[in-house]
């Protein structure tokens, strides 16, 4: 296949989809190696003693899970990809996001990314959609909501239904408007430190009553190869928003308000709710002077 460039954006996008296409080929490799690991522990475990067996079996579990966890990265890797070259072939189409793939993976179509820092802050987030975007927003401004829990837990949060305002009685408020009945939420965990939270919403009721071990694989894969691996891409090809607008506005407001940058992040985050709006628009309020909270 040919990729004919026109203009900057397709000369970027192109460039995104020959980096995926690398990280893909490299995932599959790695994870064809924690294989050929696995089944080597697979015999030396089946030739020794009762003693070696066990510690050849615990290896071998151990390189076939990191096998599948490359496997599931690939996968990502080149559904994004090929979210480009259909893109490339049909300029009308919706932009390929990175997270649009990962809502696929987990059979659902909206899907969002949460980064978190060691006090829970929410540093970053992706999202699938506009709809897993504004929820995202929702959980960042109330400072509630099933990716705190699950990455807060370590474990796999789910509700749906009345049981989701019953726990997050703002959030559950919030996520009905935005017609949203059921989310489940997995922490992304790298050497037991959780750095976020996938969130998933309105998955299948199949999906959501089956066992979540393939969830837990996009997990897995997004935090220990995707977003920490050795071809880390944090940003998930510009798909990440690091909030650097609202942060910006709240250094802004402080010294106009003469308040910690905490309070004046607070200040922007109530007045988001009360108005119904993305903390990213009435920050963009903020620094254009055009809204003043002092």
């Amino acid at each position: 296949m040919t990729v004919t460039p026109g203009g900057s954006d397709a000369v970027a996008e192109g460039g995104q989809m020959i980096a995926a296409l690398y990280r893909a080929v490299l995932a599959a490799g790695r994870a064809a190696r924690e294989l050929a690991l696995a089944e080597r522990h697979d015999r030396l475990a089946a030739e020794g003693s009762k003693r070696n067996t066990a510690w050849h079996t615990e290896l071998a579990d151990r390189h076939r899970s990191t096998a599948h966890c490359h496997i599931t990265a690939s996968r990502l890797q080149y559904s994004f990809a090929d979210g480009v070259v259909s893109w490339f072939s049909n300029r009308e189409s919706r932009r390929p996001l990175f997270m649009s793939g990962v809502a696929d993976a987990c059979g659902t179509r909206s899907a969002a990314l949460t980064l978190l820092g060691a006090d829970l802050t929410q540093l970053a987030v992706a999202a699938s959609d506009v709809r897993s975007g504004e929820a995202q927003d929702l959980e960042y401004i109330l400072s509630e909501g099933p990716a705190l829990d699950a990455a807060r837990s370590g474990r796999r949060v789910s509700a749906s239904g009345t049981a989701i305002e019953r726990r997050w009685p703002s959030y559950g408020c919030g996520l009905s408007e935005l017609g949203i009945d059921s989310v489940i939420a997995l922490p992304l965990t790298v050497s037991s430190s959780c750095i976020g939270a996938l969130t998933l919403f309105d998955p299948p009721l199949r999906a959501a009553e089956r066992d979540s071990g393939s969830f837990r694989e996009v997990a897995e894969a997004l935090a220990k190869s995707i977003l920490l691996g050795p071809e880390a891409d944090p940003d998930l090809y510009g798909n990440t928003d690091h909030r650097a607008t609202v942060h910006q506005a709240a250094g802004s407001l402080s010294i106009q308000a003469g308040c910690t940058v905490t309070d004046a992040l607070d200040l922007i985050k109530a007045r988001a709710f009360s108005e119904g709006k993305p903390s990213a628009e009435v920050a963009r309020r903020v620094l254009s002077g055009e809204l003043k909270l002092n």
